[in-house]
């Protein structure tokens, strides 16, 4: 894990997102490396996990969605839920770009969605960004929507203890004390 690649904001993510696929100056629009930094902000995969999806990948189950991988760094197996918008909003990006179930949906390489982001962060001015700060912003986000369940963060990333997902999301000291303040539960 780089220890100085930071996890996104929410303004952040947008403006990257927005400019990726807009373009700018000198850089064309790439709507397919930012559709794929949408999926890792969305999913919690890896970036090299998310170049070798394929559609038919994600699989009904009853009145869900699922995706099933064998995460390359790690070799463990993950099934999670795909969020119905999620799906859909795969779904629509395959149909509009004719890509059938069996294909990759991005038949690019992780260094090509690395060297995009890096033109569009050195456009916007942005250090310590790179494709794992998705991962980082899904892992935070989840965390502050999960009323700070550091266990179900942990689970989510298939981190070995709560304490490598916690420097992972880079939770301070001090908003460990401010937690521990604002619990506090003095009259009876």
């Amino acid at each position: 894990m780089n220890k100085r690649t930071i996890a996104l904001t929410t303004e952040q993510y947008k403006e990257i997102i927005h400019t990726m696929k807009q373009g700018f100056t000198g850089c064309r629009p790439n709507s397919r490396a930012a559709t794929a930094l949408i999926l890792e902000a969305n999913l919690g995969l890896r970036i090299s996990d998310i170049v070798k999806l394929r559609f038919a990948d994600i699989v009904r189950d009853g009145d869900r969605y699922r995706l099933s991988i064998k995460e390359q760094k790690t070799q463990k197996a993950r099934t999670f839920t795909v969020p119905l918008a999620l799906y859909q909003f795969i779904r629509c990006y395959c149909l509009d770009n004719q890509i059938s179930s069996q294909e990759l949906i991005f038949p690019i390489t992780t260094r090509a969605v690395q060297k995009q982001l890096k033109l569009v962060c050195d456009y916007l001015g942005y250090t310590g960004i790179s494709t794992h700060s998705f991962r980082k912003f899904y892992a935070t986000e989840i965390y502050k929507n999960s009323h700070y369940n550091i266990a179900l963060v942990q689970q989510l990333l298939q981190h070995s203890s709560a304490a490598v997902t916690q420097r992972y999301i880079g939770i301070q000291q001090q908003e460990i004390e401010q937690a521990i303040e604002g619990h506090l539960m003095l009259e009876v």
